[in-house]
């Protein structure tokens, strides 16, 4: 059987974007094997998974980001964090399952910290249920719509191997360029 072609091979940044690209190395950018991988279940929670989570956590407000995924970290793991807003509880999330979703949202569009400055509209339901462990093995259970429902989804989409340009429809892909000119992805 062969595999679905994606966009990863011909996504290729603007030279304008290069030093964003390279600004936080700890980041895997698309392209990277790990980001196509189904992630691996957290056993348990050990030493090494608190310092994964403090490391995520400082790549995520390094990059001014939303949400961020163990694989966006180089590692093939079933964790994900994020935060709404500044102001916002910071949630992480282990071995996380969507448990429920309804309604669909297309706003706003999305983007990706594995690929700095792309951006596209991609259908997200409107309202999620999912369930999943806190960084000290505790059942959480959460419900979230809106832009939290849309962060979920996205993370969790990473720990699947899925990017949000395989969901987005290729029309609306662009570069985000410096003073509001944007570039054509594909």
């Amino acid at each position: 059987m062969t595999e679905k072609p994606t966009l990863d091979a011909i996504l290729i940044p603007p030279p304008e974007l290069e030093d964003s690209w390279n600004e936080i190395p700890e980041i895997v950018k698309i392209g990277d094997p790990v980001l196509r991988k189904v992630a691996a279940p957290v056993r348990k929670c050990t030493k090494e998974t608190l310092e994964l989570i403090q490391k995520m956590i400082k790549a995520m407000r390094k990059a001014r980001g939303l949400g961020l995924a163990a694989p966006q970290v180089g590692v093939s793991q079933r964790i994900f964090i994020y935060q709404v807003n500044p102001k916002s509880d910071l949630n992480i999330l282990i071995n996380p399952t969507v448990t429920n979703h309804h309604g669909e949202q297309l706003e706003p569009a999305e983007g990706c910290l594995s690929m700095p400055g792309l951006q596209g509209t991609v259908p997200r339901a409107q309202e999620v249920r999912l369930k999943g462990y806190d960084e000290r093995g505790r059942p959480i259970s959460k419900r979230a719509s809106g832009l939290e429902a849309r962060i979920i989804q996205h993370e969790f989409d990473h720990l699947n191997g899925i990017l949000f340009t395989d969901r987005a429809d290729p029309e609306t892909l662009v570069w985000l360029l410096d003073d509001d000119e944007t570039l054509e992805a594909v």
